[in-house]
């Protein structure tokens, strides 16, 4: 007998159908000995709506009010799967994340997962039943509800697994597993086995959606077994899992990429210590995040320092940066939101030279530019114009020999 959690995003329970087909998949697995908590999110566009309708109210509404009102959602599928349990036979109990004591810290909209009492759950998994938690909110130390943020179902569900000791956490989603690369860019990826950790933190901040950010790093930290699958069909998925020293690395496991990039470039600035600082530390505190850093040898003293950002951020940066270049008495303020960033992610990099090299040479065959590069142990990334990012992706994966079949 194991003990799994298993989370369901929005589009499996999208409609009453899917939820009971949700509830046969839960039986199925109760049937054959398993304990089993299982983490929903809210149904397929609930949480926009819920947004949209705080937006209309008030379109500066508190955050903890918002969150009071977006955490709703999740509170209706868990009664919901609770029910659709409970007909088929199969003893059910469903909880908030404030019933269940998810504690986090007060930061509304992006709270942080601090401890859980698994207590409650443990008491009805030995009493047989199923136990239903709303995924994506918990609860701060004055009682107040909080949100986890965008995909925070995926670290409610990862932080269960991990406070309950679980064998397993079951991830389940529209698509059958982690692909090499976006099947609808490159329809001969194919679906991995099994990943890394490290890999799979690699592609998920490099633009992957298959699973939030947060909840590999959570997973990784606590070394909570994680598996994607769909549940829309049958298969084994993809597990996400430590290296294990007798297992044959492939050089490449996937190509990860992003639209979300914008570029700015500070020119002429003076090159002296603590320019750098003094323009990122600005950017910090406007509460913009940057990714890669590129900074030119000074030649004449002045340097030219780019660095790359979140689209969405583009226009506030550029502001920042403006006022900053005077200050600065740099020469200009370059700014371009028409780039991407293409990666190649593998922990056979540790033991194999030359990736670089293929990599730069696959994209300079096909006269695509590279105009910032940003390196990794297990990772090389490129920034270029995005009209090249299909073309990129396609070629790299061909040159890296992810077409073939696995």
């Amino acid at each position: 007998m194991a003990l799994i959690v298993q989370k369901y995003g929005g589009t499996s329970v999208a409609s009453p159908e899917r939820i009971q087909a949700v509830a046969e998949r839960v039986q199925r697995f109760r049937g054959q000995g398993h304990q089993i908590v299982v983490v929903v999110s809210a149904m397929s566009g609930e949480t926009d709506r819920l947004i949209k309708l705080g937006k209309a109210v008030n379109a500066d509404a508190p955050a903890r009010e918002m969150d009071v009102l977006i955490s709703t959602g999740e509170q209706v599928t868990i009664a919901l799967l609770a029910m659709a349990l409970e007909k088929i036979g199969c003893p059910a109990r469903s909880y908030t994340g404030y019933q269940v004591h998810i504690r986090t810290d007060n930061v509304y909209g992006k709270a942080r997962i601090q401890q859980i009492d698994e207590t409650r759950i443990r008491q009805d998994l030995d009493l047989g039943r199923v136990v239903v938690v709303a995924g994506f909110q918990g609860v701060d130390d004055d009682g107040n509800i909080t949100t986890l943020g965008r995909g925070g179902s995926d670290t409610t569900g990862v932080a269960l697994a991990a406070a309950l000791k679980a064998d397993e956490c079951q991830i389940y989603t529209d698509v059958d597993g982690v692909y090499t690369t976006d099947p609808r860019v490159v329809p001969q990826a194919h679906r991995l086995d099994r990943i890394t950790f490290e890999e799979m933190l690699e592609m998920a901040s490099l633009g992957s959606k298959v699973l939030q950010l947060r909840s590999v790093e959570f997973a990784g930290k606590y070394r909570v077994p994680l598996r994607v699958l769909s549940s829309f069909a049958e298969g084994p998925g993809t597990l996400i899992t430590y290296e294990e020293s007798n297992m044959e690395q492939p050089l490449i496991s996937g190509i990860a990429f992003t639209r979300d990039e914008a570029k700015l470039t500070v020119r002429g600035v003076p090159d002296r210590p603590g320019i750098a600082y003094h323009i990122l530390d600005e950017i910090a505190k406007a509460n913009i995040n940057v990714d890669m850093i590129v900074q030119n040898v000074g030649l004449d003293g002045t340097t030219d320092f780019s660095f790359t950002i979140a689209r969405g951020d583009f226009k506030k940066a550029t502001q920042v940066v403006q006022a900053l270049a005077k200050e600065l008495k740099a020469r200009q303020v370059v700014g371009d939101d028409n780039v991407v960033k293409i990666s190649v992610v593998g922990v056979g990099m540790r033991s194999h030279a030359g990736i670089a090299s293929r990599m730069f040479k696959a994209l300079a065959d096909e006269g695509i530019n590279i105009q910032m590069i940003s390196t990794s142990e297990i990772k090389i990334s490129v920034v270029v114009e995005e009209k090249y990012l299909e073309l990129g992706v396609r070629a790299l994966h061909n040159v890296f020999g992810l077409d073939q079949t696995a």
